[in-house]
């Protein structure tokens, strides 16, 4: 029987080389093995000032990424959380099960109000950043997942939504959540460091562009962005996270891009200096990007298609979300019928 794999990612930038690393790729190898439910979580983007046109833009934008990289809307289902009602409605529900102290401790919530204020002193701490893990715990809960791949900056929100289950589990007596669920690291996950900043995940919120390859980049940017790349002075291709984070990374980068391991990268580089290294990590990403770019323009370029798939993955994943909704109002005693 097919384990159930849940992810979902904010709508908000543009796609990069560390997501199609550290999770689009692995959704294309896990696809035809699991049933995969990914949603593009355009509510979670509103927790933050977004313009109208950015966040619709966004949200299609991440969608034909998704298809062009690979991921088969016949066979995963993608879709918009904000297309699945049954999100925004367990959300509340759990949010009347949460105390304010849990959701004041998310370190997300202080790391993101304390952006706010500094970027405008004049606006308010909006209530969707606190607020924010108890929908990301009705995101998850309404699936009764198997796995959940979460990176380490979520792994407090998932152990929330644990406490929030076990405890409306407790409170009605019942197990309204069958599956608690628990933190999953994929075996084919990628950790794709920041280019300038070697000592931090590549992020597609980055505001130093040079960090960042995203997949939109053409090859004369992906070919400065890696030139400029950091690494250190021994010219010596050797993997070493801690000594060597720039020259540990682009390896990881290449090894993701070429399927050898650290130990055949080593040897294929030996008595090589950086300069052949970005070279050769240069064409691995222009070999990857470029027709998925291309197939990326034939999405974007045909809402038609791309609107149906979407519809085609919220519809299915209704059927079990409405379940589970039904379940829990049944169970606190909000279905009076």
């Amino acid at each position: 029987m097919k384990k159930r794999v849940l992810s979902g990612i904010t709508s908000t930038g543009k796609l990069t080389l560390g997501n199609y690393l550290g999770a689009i790729n692995n959704f294309i190898k896990l696809q035809d093995e699991h049933e995969l439910f990914i949603f593009i979580a355009n509510l979670h983007a509103i927790t933050i000032p977004a313009t109208k046109q950015a966040l619709q833009e966004n949200t299609l934008e991440i969608a034909a990424w998704y298809f062009a990289c690979g991921i088969n809307p016949k066979v995963t289902n993608v879709f918009v959380q904000s297309d699945v009602l049954e999100h925004t409605q367990l959300s509340y529900i759990l949010t009347c099960h949460s105390y304010l102290g849990e959701l004041e401790r998310m370190t997300q919530f202080k790391d993101k109000s304390l952006k706010v204020k500094s970027s405008n002193k004049t606006i308010s701490i909006p209530t969707g950043l606190l607020t924010y893990p108890t929908l990301m715990a009705a995101d998850i809960l309404l699936y009764d997942p198997d796995f959940v791949p979460v990176g380490k900056d979520q792994t407090q929100h998932l152990e929330l939504t644990r406490t929030l289950a076990l405890r409306m589990n407790s409170k009605y007596q019942t197990q309204i959540f069958k599956k608690i669920p628990t933190p999953y690291q994929n075996e084919f996950t990628s950790k794709i460091m920041a280019l300038q900043e070697p000592t931090k995940k590549m992020s597609k919120s980055d505001n130093n562009l040079k960090n960042v390859i995203f997949l939109s980049d053409n090859l004369a940017t992906i070919t400065e962005k890696i030139n400029k790349a950091v690494t250190d002075s021994e010219n010596i291709i050797k993997y070493h996270p801690e000594k060597k984070p720039g020259v540990s990374n682009l390896l990881v980068i290449y090894c993701s891009l070429t399927n050898k391991t650290i130990a055949q990268a080593e040897k294929h580089f030996l008595k090589q200096n950086y300069s052949v290294l970005k070279k050769e990590v240069i064409k691995a990403i222009g070999n990857l990007l470029i027709p998925i770019q291309k197939k990326y323009q034939e999405y974007i370029n045909d809402k038609i298609i791309l609107l149906k798939s979407l519809e085609l993955g919220a519809n299915n994943a209704r059927k079990i979300a409405a379940k589970t909704l039904k379940e829990v109002q049944t169970a606190i005693g909000v279905d009076y019928h």
